[in-house]
């Protein structure tokens, strides 16, 4: 929407600071690559991205490689990022590094396969 408050780098790399550490800001858009165990783990996150950005009408840009996602953000519209970008890109997060809770009775890809999820 034309009326998207447009976020600063400055601005933008504050609220990464506190919400998403990992992800990066500049020119602005965010990104953020995830490392995966291989293709097969590649394509279903990129799957799992996918889904989440069609039902929030959002799309990111996806760089996808054998065992890495790359995802840029910002808000074509609006020509910068803006709060859009932030809660899609904390949307992507939760679903990318969400593992099983420690007293769960599922037991999660890491300890399963001896294998980090992603990186």
């Amino acid at each position: 929407m034309a009326n998207d408050k447009v976020y600063s780098d400055s601005e933008t790399i504050a609220r990464l600071a506190t919400d998403l550490p990992q992800w990066e800001a500049g020119d602005g858009t965010i990104s953020r690559t995830y490392r995966t165990p291989g293709w097969p783990h590649t394509l279903m996150l990129v799957n799992a991205i996918a889904h989440a950005a069609e039902a929030a009408w959002h799309h990111p840009d996806l760089q996808v490689g054998y065992n890495a996602v790359h995802i840029t953000l910002s808000t074509h519209s609006a020509k910068g990022v803006t709060d859009k970008d932030l809660a899609l890109a904390r949307r992507i997060e939760a679903i990318a590094t969400w593992q099983p809770a420690s007293d769960s009775p599922l037991e999660g890809f890491e300890i399963a396969n001896g294998k980090k999820w992603i990186g």
